[in-house]
């Protein structure tokens, strides 16, 4: 199908492309032409994107599948057209045959890609290697223990060696096991205030050393996940200005909140890692403003029950994915970074983490695209919500950004 979107305002951040009101060309399935129509292009659809923004689809770099069709329609009703998937399931994504089942499954819902990670050891006991290059082969697009530590240091150096030899890249999410076994929150006033347990930030720095030091000695690409500190940001960046192959994302919610949004036990803000202090909060979206960070939604759809409990008790985590568009346009407008540099982080940065071709609005390109209008303004209310996790610290508030259409290989899927 030829589909013409016209009078949208085109930004692309990984080919420094932001024309207004111009015009976007799909001929089957793929980017083919912006602004003048290719040669003998005949529309079969015209979409009118007057006061929108054309963009990539958003990828998410961490969003958990409860519910697949449920999720997957949260995604691209949030303009996500491909999500990353953590390997902690039931079960645990270790054997080849559930990264096909669950690829395959994605596409037979045919809403946004499914771009599984591969458990990086069996169960995610941190012990014995799952089969990594057959998970590989299967669609899983990196490996990685989700938030379960790998407790053992050999076992960990010995998994980057050999992802290292086949050049697969490692997710890793830092956090100390025995400094944060026992905690809920950050290790601070606040925590002290509420008797909660604290999770310090040296749980982060400790686990962020370490996996540099491995990284230096084995060669490894290594991704850390969901930072949380700004200390934990100053070990990245120097290991990132050392040349080693290393980066870094933060999650949404972690560039808005701090540990002073816990309140009176609000288990909405409960989050893992913890939220931190306002000037971790700062530093975080230093990093993703300078081009450091990329941005996940780190969606985690958490039931009602769960949260409907003391704070200690509750499940960690928010829903994401509808709201990682409108999160981030209100970081941007917060923080004084540009719309182009913004969408970025959400788009060609995750795409360049995990070395795929999306994330762009380049000719030939496969037209993954979100069409949103950045001045409309819609309450976030579980109603709203396709995700089956209605869990937010934002419902109630009034969010700006909405998508108006998301299409996926060409075709509309919302």
């Amino acid at each position: 199908m030829n589909i013409l979107i016209e009078n949208g305002r085109v930004i692309d951040p990984g080919q420094a492309v932001d024309r207004e009101a111009t015009s976007l060309f799909v001929v089957a399935g793929r980017i083919a032409a912006i602004g003048e129509a290719p040669a003998g292009f005949v529309a079969d659809e015209v979409v009118d994107a007057a006061g929108c923004v054309v963009c990539p689809g958003l990828i998410d770099l961490g969003a958990r599948l409860n519910s697949i069709e449920a999720e997957l329609a949260a995604a691209v009703a949030g303009g996500v057209t491909s999500v990353v998937v953590p390997p902690d399931a039931d079960p645990p994504l270790d054997e080849p045959e559930l990264a096909d089942r669950l690829v395959h499954r994605g596409r037979e819902i045919g809403k946004a890609r499914v771009l599984p990670l591969g458990a990086l050891t069996l169960g995610l006991q941190g012990e014995r290697l799952s089969e990594l290059a057959g998970l590989k082969k299967a669609g899983c697009v990196a490996f990685s223990q989700a938030k379960v530590p790998v407790v053992d240091t050999e076992a960990l150096l010995r998994a980057l060696e050999y992802a290292a030899s086949f050049a697969f890249p490692v997710f890793l999410h830092p956090q100390d096991h025995w400094l944060s076994r026992n905690g809920i929150a950050h290790d601070g006033e606040v925590a002290a205030r509420l008797g909660l347990a604290g999770i310090p930030v040296a749980a982060e720095t400790i686990a962020i050393a370490t996996i540099v030091q491995l990284v230096r000695d084995t060669g490894c690409r290594v991704h850390l996940t969901r930072l949380s500190s700004a200390a934990g940001v100053a070990l990245a960046k120097a290991a990132m200005a050392e040349g080693l192959p290393l980066s870094f994302d933060v999650g949404v919610h972690h560039l808005l909140l701090t540990e002073n949004d816990i309140g009176f036990f609000n288990t909405h803000a409960r989050f893992q890692p913890p939220l931190r202090t306002q000037a971790d909060r700062a530093a975080l979206s230093a990093a993703a403003a300078a081009g450091f960070a990329a941005i996940c939604s780190d969606h985690t759809p958490v039931g009602a029950d769960d949260k409907l409990v003391p704070f200690a008790e509750a499940k960690p985590g928010a829903t994401g994915l509808e709201v990682l568009l409108p999160l981030t346009l209100k970081w941007a407008e917060q923080e004084g970074v540009a719309l182009s540099a913004a969408l970025a982080r959400i788009t060609s940065a995750p795409a360049a983490i995990l070395g795929l071709s999306g994330g762009s609005l380049a000719i030939g390109a496969a037209a993954d695209i979100c069409i949103f209008d950045p001045a409309a303004e819609w309450q976030l209310t579980p109603e709203a919500l396709k995700s089956r996790g209605k869990n937010s610290p934002w419902l109630g508030c009034q969010m700006s950004g909405k998508v108006r259409r998301t299409l996926v290989g060409g075709r509309v899927v919302y």
